[in-house]
C-alpha cells in the first residue's frame, strides 16, 4: 500500500464526510469545506489520485478506489471511536473532535485495537 501522510488522510476523511452529506464531491467542495485555496486542494487531490486512493471523472467528481475506500473507512472508524469515547470521559465535543483528528493519525494499530477491545466496540 502506498504511504499516505496525515494531510492526505485528512483529505480522504473530508471527501468521505462530504460524500455522505452530498453524494458527489468535487475539489471545489473540499476547498470550501476546509477553507483552503483551490490550488492547494488540486495539488492534494492529484497526489491522492496518483497514489491510487481516488479517481476523478470527466465532470470532476471524486470517488474512492478500493484501496482508498479501505483506508478512509479505517481512518473514520478511528476518528469516530476516539471522539465518542473522549466525550464519554467528559471531554467537550469540540475538543474531542480536534484531539481525535490528531490521535487517529499517530496511534498504532496495536493500541487502537486494545482500546477498541477495552471499550467493547
Amino acid at each position: 500500500m502506498n504511504k499516505i501522510y496525515e494531510s492526505g488522510e485528512d483529505y480522504l476523511e473530508t471527501i468521505f464526510r462530504l460524500q455522505n452529506q452530498m453524494g458527489s464531491v468535487r475539489s471545489i467542495d473540499i476547498a470550501q469545506e476546509k477553507d483552503y485555496s483551490k490550488s492547494s486542494v488540486s495539488r492534494a487531490v492529484n497526489l491522492l489520485k496518483d497514489n491510487g486512493y481516488i479517481t476523478i471523472d470527466a465532470s470532476g467528481a471524486i470517488d474512492f478506489t478500493e484501496m482508498g475506500k479501505a483506508k478512509v473507512v479505517k481512518i473514520y472508524e478511528r476518528h469516530k471511536l476516539l471522539t465518542e469515547n473522549l466525550v464519554k470521559l467528559g471531554v467537550s465535543q469540540k475538543v474531542a473532535e480536534a484531539d481525535s483528528c490528531r490521535i487517529e493519525h499517530v496511534i498504532s494499530e496495536e493500541t487502537f485495537l486494545a482500546l477498541k477491545k477495552h471499550w467493547g466496540e
